[in-house]
């Protein structure tokens, strides 16, 4: 279910939180070793909350900072947002999803109220809240405020820590690039989970659950370990090339009960899903950057002999000054 911003935040939101019924479980997800019990050490505080916070009391005696706060650190594609879903499942209540760019405001001061409505609405709902991207919320503070939107973003993190004080669920961040979190937040985030790339018999299963076990049409050259062992790739890329694959499949000529997904089809599919990768990493910049040294490189080399010639001379010309002073 989709919410909307709007009614919720003011007009100065654009899109929409989503509030969803967790549907996927740790069962759907293929992580490497050290992730999945990282992952189960997390799943232990959220089952145990209940016991320590409600029935032992410790959460009278500790009214604030009694959020579970989990940071899921690591490569897009990696399983983080399946992770929070599968943790929203096993407590049994909804997920809310929220993007921060889905809550910045270009009015000033509307976005740290929209922090604070998150947060209201996860307690209404009793939802586990899960910030996607949460390097662009979470950043660090600047020292310096002579900017309008230094100080807004100062102030968006205070609210954010203040909100994370009285919260009494689960809040999970999602990043790719954990360095950016303001320091503030390492006494509130109880665990860190470091979601790693998946390994070759990871990938393996990934390639074989991206399939239905008994409606997938597959022919028999298809060998899933040879796709894990070339391609070192996210879950997530395999899933794409999955589709990928099947499109292909689906595309070419004949009756439907004939078609199959070959070898080849998951093979291009791979391929273009690194390409894209490729293309998205580009940047003009680079480019320009690029060829201007490109251009300026004869230029450089013909200045560096230059001064390297001049500075022979130099010696020379020293070495012979002190000769005839010795003499």
């Amino acid at each position: 279910m989709a919410i909307p911003l709007a009614s919720l935040f003011g007009s100065g939101a654009r899109r929409a939180v989503d509030s969803i019924e967790p549907r996927r479980t740790f069962q759907d997800v293929i992580l490497p070793p050290a992730t999945r019990r990282a992952l189960d050490q997390a799943l232990v505080q959220v089952t145990s909350y209940d016991l320590i916070f409600n029935r032992w009391g410790l959460g009278e005696r500790h009214p604030t900072g009694v959020a579970l706060a989990f940071n899921f650190a690591g490569p897009s594609g990696t399983g983080k947002t399946i992770c929070a879903e599968a943790i929203a499942h096993a407590l049994g209540r909804r997920l809310l999803i929220v993007r921060y760019a889905e809550l910045e405001s270009m009015w000033m001061g509307e976005t740290p109220k929209n922090v604070a409505s998150v947060f209201r609405l996860a307690r209404e709902q009793r939802a586990v809240l899960f910030f996607d991207e949460a390097d662009a919320i979470a950043s660090r503070r600047s020292a310096s405020v002579e900017h309008g939107f230094q100080r807004e973003g100062n102030l968006i993190v205070n609210v954010l820590l203040q909100e994370l004080e009285s919260f009494r669920g689960v809040v999970i961040f999602a990043t790719n690039m954990a360095a950016n979190f303001d320091p503030a937040f390492e006494r509130r985030i109880r665990t860190h989970v470091l979601f790693e790339m998946p390994g070759t018999d990871e990938r393996e299963q990934i390639w074989r659950v991206q399939m239905h076990p008994t409606q997938t049409p597959l022919a028999p050259d298809v060998d899933f370990r040879a796709l894990a062992e070339q391609y070192e790739v996210s879950g997530g890329d395999i899933r794409n090339a999955v589709l990928k694959a099947a499109l292909a499949a689906a595309a070419e000529p004949g009756r439907d009960a004939s078609k199959a997904i070959h070898q080849r089809h998951l093979d291009e599919g791979m391929r273009d899903v690194i390409s894209g990768k490729r293309v998205m990493r580009q940047s003009l910049f680079d480019e320009q950057e690029s060829t201007i040294r490109h251009k300026m490189a004869p230029r450089f080399a013909l200045a560096g002999a230059a001064a390297a010639a001049a500075l022979l001379i130099s010696i020379t010309a020293l070495v012979i000054a002190f000769w005839a002073l010795t003499r």
